[in-house]
């Protein structure tokens, strides 16, 4: 991770320096170096307030935070603490994301009727429905040709399936319901 400091109206010390550095290195660990993350830390000084702003960019990430205190090491902390909140909860809504999406199963059954035993799966089939409208479904389902789609209803958020009736229109079926 990439740290850049500017400072306003003060020069600051070795160990000042070196304190930030170190404290804004901790944000390294929630974030990926593919993301190449940038961090900018802006220190200023006016009269007797401290104030520090900082913004961290990266792909599809970009964060900031402010903070104002008489010392300016308390700042520091207390900038790196709203930092630290902000991109953990941003990686527990990614997180989220990535465990509710809903995967399908479909098997292909071979019923033997010389034989009467019962149904064979002959072949199994996972997938991720796309999320749509029941207008894009049914638009999708016409162009594919298929007897019936199974999809992530975009309103609901539910599996549903739209098919084809005998009589030219369509159906839809929701589980929630």
């Amino acid at each position: 991770m990439q740290i850049k400091f500017n400072f306003k109206n003060f020069e600051p010390s070795d160990h000042l320096k070196s304190y930030a550095q170190t404290r804004f290195e901790k944000l390294a660990k929630y974030l990926s170096k593919n993301d190449s993350p940038e961090l900018q830390v802006n220190f200023e000084v006016e009269k007797y307030r401290h104030i520090i702003e900082a913004i961290l960019t990266a792909k599809n990430l970009h964060i900031s935070a402010t903070e104002e205190n008489e010392d300016m090491y308390a700042s520091i902390d207390l900038v790196l603490d709203k930092l630290e909140a902000q991109v953990r909860k941003i990686r527990e809504k990614i997180k989220d994301r990535h465990k509710n999406k809903t995967k399908v199963r479909m098997d292909i059954i071979k019923f033997n009727k010389e034989e009467k035993s019962g149904p064979i799966i002959e072949k199994t089939d996972h997938f991720e429905p796309k999320p749509m409208s029941v207008e894009e479904a049914a638009l999708q389902l016409e162009a594919l040709k298929y007897e019936f789609l199974v999809f992530l209803n975009a309103e609901s958020e539910r599996v549903n399936v739209i098919y084809k009736r005998k009589d030219g229109n369509f159906g839809l079926i929701d589980p929630g319901m």
